[in-house]
């Protein structure tokens, strides 16, 4: 018997990654995929047309590159659920807006009316019955000087020159828009309470709460 037979968790399932920069949800998608059999779902970076004019100027590609990213977000929604689910997904469609695009609103390098037009489309889409939602959405917490640890010890040379005050407030804001969230269900864990890169074996505790965690949810829309 594998780990999901074990722990009860549907073959069908859709399971979505979310949390700031460093707190490991590549390395959770991973391990989650192969514990389960499953397959993953990351982001597609490379073929992003709008990723270096962005970085050249927020304001000008803020829009355009987040209509893009709600864009293939959504396609791959779709193709997730039209295979017949059983994915691990690397972040989630709802970060987009209730973080990055409100952020750029507030910060004055997206106009008012680009935000407003962006989040109604996004509501168009994605709030409604119709939308195949995850079946749960696995939310990593952490405490930021946790994460600010994290970031420095992998050293990616980009995140090592940004500075600090921007992850506490990117911090804040992923506690600000989890606590708000209700799209799906949420099963928030601790980073520290698991090192998936020192010790694989503690996948199997994080299993067994998202298989009571889906059956308690599954128990209560009854």
């Amino acid at each position: 018997m594998n780990l999901r037979e074990k722990y009860g968790i549907p073959q069908n399932a859709v399971i979505t990654i979310a949390g700031t920069v460093g707190v490991g949800k590549s390395t959770m998608t991973k391990a989650l995929a192969e514990a389960l059999e499953f397959r993953t779902s990351f982001e597609k970076v490379d073929a992003n047309p709008y990723l270096d004019r962005f970085y050249d100027d927020f304001k000008k590609w803020s829009f355009h590159l987040q209509i893009y990213f709600l864009a293939e977000r959504f396609k791959e929604q779709k193709r997730i659920f039209e295979y017949g689910g059983g994915f691990i997904q690397d972040r989630s469609i709802y970060e987009d807006t209730g973080i990055f695009a409100k952020m750029h609103m507030e910060k004055g390098t997206m106009e008012a009316t680009d935000y407003e037009t962006y989040t109604s489309l996004f509501d168009a889409m994605v709030m409604t019955p119709y939308f195949p939602h995850p079946d749960l959405l696995i939310y990593l917490d952490g405490s930021i000087e946790d994460i600010l640890s994290r970031i420095q010890l992998r050293g990616r040379p980009m995140e090592q020159s940004t500075p600090v005050e921007y992850w506490y407030e990117m911090h804040e804001r992923y506690e600000n828009w989890i606590n708000n969230f209700n799209a799906c269900p949420v099963l928030r864990l601790d980073i520290k309470e698991y090192d998936l890169m020192k010790n694989p074996e503690t996948v199997e505790p994080i299993i067994e709460k998202i298989g009571s965690f889906l059956t308690q949810t599954a128990v209560l829309r009854k």
